[in-house]
């Protein structure tokens, strides 16, 4: 076998690697929108929750398993993680949130004291 195809390294099934997913973060009047990538996390493994004016995003992506002996390995079992601090301004009773393709997108309303407002002048 040639060297490019044997492992670098020892192949360890068991390891869990820890990421930071990326993340992409939109503005509108109402809205702020939370785009975080968790590649391999399906809704079961995602979980969004609010504590004490912080918004926690966790998910976990299972290691592959393929059949035969692996020679190498980089696609590992990965725990995501990311912490917000939360404008006061956010709504906390309206987040919703969805996962697609890989994609969990996080809305988070402003409270109507926080929107702008046209002030008629008389």
């Amino acid at each position: 076998m040639s060297n490019t195809l044997q492992s670098p390294t020892p192949t360890t099934p068991r390891r869990v690697a820890c990421a930071t997913p990326r993340v992409n973060l939109h503005q509108t009047a109402d809205t702020y929108t939370l785009e975080v990538e968790m590649p391999g996390v399906g809704r079961d493994g995602v979980e969004v929750s609010v504590d004490d004016g912080q918004l926690s995003i966790t998910g976990h992506r299972a290691a592959v398993e393929t059949p035969g002996n692996p020679v190498y390995r980089e696609r590992l079992a990965t725990a995501y993680r990311r912490v917000f601090d939360l404008d006061p301004s956010i709504d906390t009773s309206k987040i919703s949130a969805r996962l697609e393709q890989g994609v969990l997108t996080v809305s988070l309303q402003k409270a109507e004291t926080a929107k702008p407002r046209k002030i008629t002048v008389s």
